[in-house]
């Protein structure tokens, strides 16, 4: 292939800005879908990314546009918008000489366009500048055309409108993007060799591994003798082919061209993305990859079953290889049994992995609340990394604990400034610059602890906001931090799967909150049973949980009292022998109550 008429791009925005809609008048207007198979995200694959309306997946597709009666190849990798998968954001520009930072004409320049465009910027990337949405009544074309120049320093005219909906503009798009974005470069022309990057995997029973990748140098072939140079692993080429947008094998992919490998490796964590393909006998240099994701919210997995235990290790295993942001390493409770310390990039990150491992696995799972890292100074001077609440050190027995901070970027219309103040300083936030941002609108920043903006900050923000507020944040530092760990203890025994680490000034009320909603949820027993917080060495709050009880005198039909009184000082006696010896069941169900009443 003409390497001279390959155009490698990707979409970016903030979510919900109509990045899967405009993909989808691309797919259709270059014929590439059918359009008695056009439907709405035709990119989104999975089951999840429909129902929730949001992109999760980065995918590429290929399609074939005529300029002047001149074939060209576009490759397009629609990515996610939902700061959680940025990585998966960070992976696609790698790939791709040029991006389309996307821009909602009702909204503006929201906070994640800001922090997805400065990714392309620092990737090198063409940036063309696009309105969408343009087709609705409330859209303000003109002022959010005029952010758009501000943010990017270029003139009136750069700045495309479209519509994903009715198709407006996206021909002309096509064309531009044609014009702007440069065709990709070959290091080694002419190579007997050649070169791909790894940008994504995904896993087929049948087939193996499948690795996404952009070809850099020469061309790969079927039956080629390939390698990982970080991973040192060998493969024979079963397969190769483009994405149109289902697979569609081809003879080779040459220098430029984006498409898959099926590698016939069944092993999970023998290659990671970011990794370089070459041939094996005529090796080229391995291209630069990804900085590695470091997990930053950590959740305990296990299974209902312990039956089940070996089958979430095998699909872990198979979501990290298509996430590789994604961590997991076993650990055991005594409670219950062995299961998996999870990381995650975010909350949603983490509702995303365990919805999946329902779903597409039929696993019933049980997950703990999700905590962060803490960075522990003991009394000898040596350190510990907590990211398990349970082994969160007791008070005075350590000399100090370090959390991480995010800087935060909050984009809002000015009149709901100060309903958000408030929740800013109940979350412990250092408040710093404000700009005006466009027309009515207040750019903010801000620094947090990172355990408050888990504390339902951003369902807060956008309840705060009327749901105008937009929000992005970045890992920064790491600072001395108040915290203690709450026990919660059913009858006198601490339960590990409840144990959280909460700031020292909530304490009591996360300890009254934790108390009453097991109270609540905990099914009675044949004995009283004392629900307990404790923290700061000593008991905080507590609550009693009746007991079942039996009417021991419903059959007496008559005779002295003290018959009555006999039979109910028996009948206490034996519950004291229960309560004595006797053990809480504690269901499945009622951890996973607790795990979302705690959300």
């Amino acid at each position: 292939m003409d390497i001279s008429r390959i155009r490698n791009f990707s979409i970016i925005a903030h979510i919900d800005h109509g990045k899967s809609t405009l993909a989808d008048r691309m797919l259709e207007l270059t014929h590439t879908v059918e359009t008695r198979k056009m439907k709405e995200q035709v990119l989104d694959s999975m089951e999840l990314e429909r129902e929730r309306g949001i992109t999760i997946k980065l995918q590429p597709v290929r399609m074939t546009y005529n300029l002047h009666a001149t074939p060209y190849t576009l490759n397009l990798i629609d990515t996610p918008g939902h700061i959680d998968f940025s990585y998966e954001v960070s992976r696609a520009l790698k790939a791709v000489e040029g991006a389309i930072l996307l821009v909602d004409a009702t909204q503006g320049v929201q906070a994640q366009t800001l922090s997805v465009l400065q990714m392309a910027r620092e990737a090198g990337l063409v940036i063309i500048p696009v309105l969408s949405k343009v087709d609705s009544p409330i859209a303000r074309i003109d002022d959010i055309r005029g952010e758009i120049v501000s943010l990017l320093g270029c003139v009136p005219e750069d700045v495309l409108e479209t519509s994903g909906k009715t198709g407006q503009g996206v021909v002309e798009l096509l064309s531009e993007i044609v014009k702007r974005v440069p065709p990709p470069k070959e290091e080694f022309e002419g190579t007997e060799s050649a070169r791909a990057f790894v940008f994504d995997f995904s896993y087929s029973t049948h087939k193996g591994i499948i690795v996404y990748v952009k070809v850099w140098d020469g061309t790969i072939r079927k039956g080629d003798a390939l390698s990982f140079i970080q991973a040192k692993e060998n493969c024979t080429v079963l397969e190769t082919g483009v994405f149109a947008p289902e697979s569609v094998a081809k003879d080779e992919l040459s220098a430029g061209e984006i498409g898959y490998i099926i590698t016939g490796l069944k092993r999970s964590r023998i290659a990671a993305v970011g990794d370089t393909l070459t041939r094996t006998r005529e090796p080229l240099p391995a291209l630069s990859g990804y900085k590695k994701p470091q997990p930053v919210v950590w959740a305990s997995v296990y299974t209902e079953s312990q039956d089940d235990f070996h089958m979430l290790a095998q699909s872990l295993g198979r979501l990290q290889l298509e996430d590789p942001a994604f961590s997991f390493e076993e650990e055991t409770s005594g409670i219950m049994g062995r299961g998996f310390r999870c990381g995650f990039l975010g909350m949603l990150h983490a509702e995303i992995i365990t919805e999946r491992l329902r779903r597409e696995f039929n696993l019933p799972l049980v997950v703990a609340t999700p905590s962060i890292t803490y960075r522990i100074i003991q009394k000898d001077g040596t350190e510990r990394a907590i990211y398990s609440p349970p082994l969160f050190p007791d008070d005075g027995t350590y000399e100090k604990a370090y959390e991480p901070w995010v800087r935060l970027r909050i984009i809002l219309p000015h009149t709901y400034i100060g309903s958000v103040m408030r929740i800013l300083h109940e979350h412990e936030t250092i408040v710093g610059e404000t700009e005006t941002w466009g027309v009515g609108r207040i750019s903010l920043s801000a620094e947090m602890p990172l355990r408050e903006l888990m504390r339902n900050f951003f369902d807060e923000l956008k309840s705060a906001s009327s749901g105008y507020a937009s929000l992005s944040y970045e890992i920064i530092d790491e600072r001395e931090a108040d915290v203690t760990r709450l026990d919660l203890l059913v009858a006198d025994e601490p339960v590990t799967a409840f144990t959280r680490v909460v700031s020292s000034l909530r304490v009591s009320e996360e300890a009254e909150k934790s108390v009453e909603r097991l109270f609540n949820v905990l099914p009675r027993q044949m004995f009283t049973v004392k629900i307990q917080g404790r923290a700061l060495g000593r008991i905080i709050s507590s609550r009693t949980l009746s007991a079942f009880r039996k009417d021991v005198t419903a059959k007496l039909y008559g005779g002295d009292v003290t018959r009555k009184m006999k039979l109910l000082e028996k009948q206490k006696k034996g519950k004291k022998k229960m309560k004595a010896g006797g053990k809480v069941d504690i269901p499945p169900d009622v951890f996973l109550k607790m795990m979302r009443s705690g959300e």
